[in-house]
């Protein structure tokens, strides 16, 4: 059975049309809403200067005091109906936007909860966190630009224009070398800034990189002194965020003066020109004042217009990172109709099983047949890099096979469906993982409907119930995120309690005792083989005494099996196994 590819091109000059269409649908209503009420305020706003003009032509002019007080409750009328329709349209945008964000966020964080470690991989822990949030609050804040101004830009600039006109036009030149001088202005400044969007996001996802990097590995820097160096690292990274940053902010330094030094010239032209007309007897001074409020409204909607030109570039760029999490595929894919009947054993087969990861010289494993019967253990050995963890990370679709076959009950894993297969299989991994909570609820992910006496067994089997019954609150102790309040070998027997909560029907522990003292390792052994009985377990293990016991031992080196049986068989029968055993014990131990 095939898997599906991973990676699928994204074509960048749609990506952004993409997700808004796709995401924005759901608001269509709303977005609607913010089109009419801005329609509305927009009117209402171009509506204002006629009436100022007509108060001061028809009312101060001729000293009529009651057309000015009828002009002036106009205007109140008109104004209150503008700051209504603008309120409208802001509440419905606001809405639109945080709801756009909200399904955006979603969406990305459920595709890359299906991507298996391959698709992780791939993009990098870091990077997926910045496109779940930063990259999505980018586009997040093109929603809810548009809706707050850039809809109703256009509206006042064509509006605008035909009022300015309509009140005199001898002074259409003005308006038209103003709104090209503005626009090209603004256009130079932003060319020369769009480049540096781009590269604010990688700046972004390589401090982030490097500061997750030294969180996690905060203990091996201090034990190895590296501050230093990894302060430099950060240094470096912050650096060029910080040069990037400032290098946008310094081309858009001049956009804000460059638009009033335009708006302040246009004013002087209005009122030069426009004092000439008015000197003539060929306009009132009403209507000059009209023009010039109008010539205000237009060269604020080509500002408010070239504001969609800094933000879409930025949120394009956004945008096509987002759709290439949305747009890859899990290469571990789950079945249309998995089988969910069947599974009552824990059987475990390979069958001629080959894996290789995408562009790799050689497959990881060749040719990997065995079984794991119900009631038995079978460990697994080998030198690093022989594909013990890979091996182990196929059974519960960690990975998909390349080739051959892993059954569980006779079913093929891929035909099965992913949530029985994970039922019925109890985790734990070589880097073992505690949630922020409680000492409970980590047990809980286990199964959560456990019982305290339920957790209470698994602890004690998993010899962590002594440490437990010491610390503060037992059960409910608190757990910090990682599990970095409790020691490594805590965290082991915590993770091996959490996997015996479960009671599944196959125990994978992936290298699970790496941290515990031989003492420890043995009484847990000990304690296990009692309460895993009628399990399969599989064991892997860098430590002989660990697998030593084992119903059957498999010994991996460079993805093939070199030898199956007993402790006692592969002494005689497997050269690997032997330079195993005599590099972990002296040469008279090694037949005992």
């Amino acid at each position: 059975m095939s898997t599906a590819t991973t990676a699928t091109p994204v074509a960048k000059k749609g990506a952004l049309t993409r997700t808004l269409v796709t995401y924005l649908k759901p608001y269509t209503g709303w977005l609607v809403a913010v089109v009419l009420l801005q329609l509305l305020a927009s009117a209402a706003s171009l509506f204002l200067p006629t009436l100022n003009a007509r108060i001061i032509d028809e009312g101060v002019a001729t000293g009529n005091i009651g057309v000015i007080w009828t002009l002036g409750a106009a205007m109140l009328g008109v104004t209150l109906l503008q700051i209504a329709g603008q309120a409208g349209a802001i509440w419905f945008g606001a809405r639109t936007a945080m709801g756009f964000g909200r399904d955006v966020r979603a969406a990305v964080f459920e595709r890359v909860l299906s991507f298996s470690a391959r698709e992780v991989n791939q993009f990098g822990a870091p990077s997926l966190i910045t496109r779940t949030t930063n990259d999505v609050q980018q586009v997040q804040q093109l929603v809810m630009m548009t809706a707050f101004m850039i809809v109703g830009a256009p509206i006042m600039m064509v509006g605008g224009l035909f009022m300015a006109l309509r009140e005199d036009l001898g002074l259409s030149w003005l308006v038209a070398v103003a709104v090209i001088g503005m626009g090209g202005i603004i256009l130079v400044i932003l060319l020369q800034a769009l480049p540096l969007f781009r590269q604010m996001q990688t700046r972004i996802d390589m401090l982030n990189r490097v500061l997750r990097e030294q969180i996690a590995g905060l203990r091996v820097i201090r034990a190895f002194v590296r501050e230093p160096v990894e302060a430099s690292r950060f240094d470096v990274a912050n650096a060029e965020l910080t040069t990037t940053s400032l290098r946008v902010g310094r081309r858009m330094l001049t956009f804000f003066p460059v638009v009033q030094l335009v708006m302040g010239l246009s004013g002087v032209g209005v009122m030069w020109f426009g004092g000439l007309r008015v000197d003539a007897g060929e306009m009132q001074i009403g209507q000059l004042t009209a023009f010039l409020q109008y010539l205000t409204m237009i060269l604020m909607s080509v500002m408010m217009s070239t504001m969609l030109l800094m933000i879409a570039p930025r949120a394009q760029v956004c945008a096509v990172r987002i759709q290439e999490v949305l747009q890859t595929r899990s290469s571990v894919v789950p079945p249309t109709d998995g089988v969910r009947d069947g599974l009552s054993h824990g059987e475990v087969v390979f069958e001629d099983v080959e894996f290789s990861y995408p562009g790799a010289d050689a497959p990881v494993l060749t040719g990997i047949s065995f079984a794991v019967r119900p009631g038995q253990t079978t460990g697994i050995i080998g030198s690093t890099g022989s594909g013990k963890s890979t091996l182990v990370s196929l059974i519960p679709r960690l990975f998909d096979a390349t080739g051959g076959r892993v059954l569980v009950d006779g079913v093929d894993v891929r035909e099965l469906d992913p949530e029985v297969l994970w039922t019925s299989i109890g985790l734990v991994p070589q880097r073992p993982y505690l949630f922020t909570g409680t000492i409970a609820s980590n047990l809980r992910y286990g199964n959560p409907e456990a019982t305290d006496e339920e957790l209470w067994q698994a602890l004690e089997v998993a010899q962590a119930r002594d440490f437990v019954e010491r610390m503060d609150g037992h059960l409910e102790a608190p757990i910090a995120q990682g599990g970095t309040n409790v020691s490594g070998g805590q965290r082991q027997r915590l993770s091996i309690a959490r996997a015996l909560v479960r009671r599944p029907d196959v125990y994978l522990f992936d290298d699970s005792f790496s941290a515990l003292d031989v003492a420890t390792d043995a009484r847990l052994r000990a304690a296990l083989a009692a309460e895993t009985a009628d399990a399969a377990v599989v064991i892997v293990g860098q430590r002989i005494a660990t697998i030593r016991d084992a119903d059957q031992i498999i010994v991996l080196d460079d993805g093939r099996i070199e030898g199956i049986g007993t402790h006692e068989q592969l002494l005689t029968t497997c050269p690997t196994y032997v330079e195993i055993v005599e590099s972990q014990f002296k040469a008279e131990e090694v037949s005992a």
